[in-house]
């Protein structure tokens, strides 16, 4: 997996800055951060460049990074004791991609972080961030505020699997991830919405018509 990682201060310096300015971006329009503050956190971030398919997690191993997806698409799942793959969450650009138990426990995950698309990331490890996170109190605060969302966002996704028909739960995702809705294949989305594939079949063909 590390052959694919590289500090920002190797390689194509300018390919990684760029990579870098989309964090910069994404950090400036939630919080205040300083240029040095910037500087820092820059210092710690490294590249990474997944193909098509590929993992950035998988199961068993522990997740020491978390990532910030510059470009591209990736969903993280399980696996049943029947090999059946249940999606549980989709990951686009400006969005955070990591597994929170495994890198909260320091425990081997349960789930996989797969590639969709060919994506770019920005990872930084654990501690580091942990570090970051000590010495720039606006990034702490930013942190829980996106933890809490996060937490939020968990907690209407159980309420619309156990309280709405499977044609809602499809209105809804569209209607709120329009970007992803195109981007990944039917049976990973029925998965996540908790349907068959026959079923969510169905319901784009009936909406289809109108």
């Amino acid at each position: 997996m590390t052959q694919n990682i590289r500090l920002f201060h190797q390689g194509n310096v300018q390919g990684t800055n760029s990579m870098f300015t989309a964090l910069s971006t994404y950090l400036k329009e939630r919080t205040y951060l300083t240029p040095q503050e910037l500087g820092l956190i820059e210092q710690y971030y490294t590249s990474r460049y997944l193909k098509k398919k590929e993992h950035l997690l998988q199961e068993g191993e522990i997740c020491r990074h978390s990532g910030f997806v510059v470009k591209g698409c990736l969903r993280t799942y399980r696996v049943d004791e029947e090999g059946k793959e249940h999606t549980l969450k989709f990951v686009i650009e400006n969005w955070w991609a990591y597994e929170p138990e495994s890198y909260s426990n320091g425990t081997p995950s349960a789930f996989n972080i797969q590639a969709l698309e060919d994506t770019e990331l920005i990872l930084c490890l654990k501690d580091d961030f942990q570090y970051l996170l000590e010495r720039i109190p606006n990034l702490r605060v930013l942190t829980e505020k996106l933890q809490s969302n996060s937490f939020n966002a968990s907690q209407q996704r159980i309420y619309h699997q156990i309280g709405h028909s499977p044609e809602e739960r499809y209105k809804s995702f569209i209607a709120e991830y329009p970007d992803i809705f195109n981007r990944v294949p039917l049976h990973m989305l029925a998965s996540y919405l908790g349907m068959s594939r026959e079923t969510i079949t169905r319901i784009r063909a009936h909406y289809a018509k109108k």
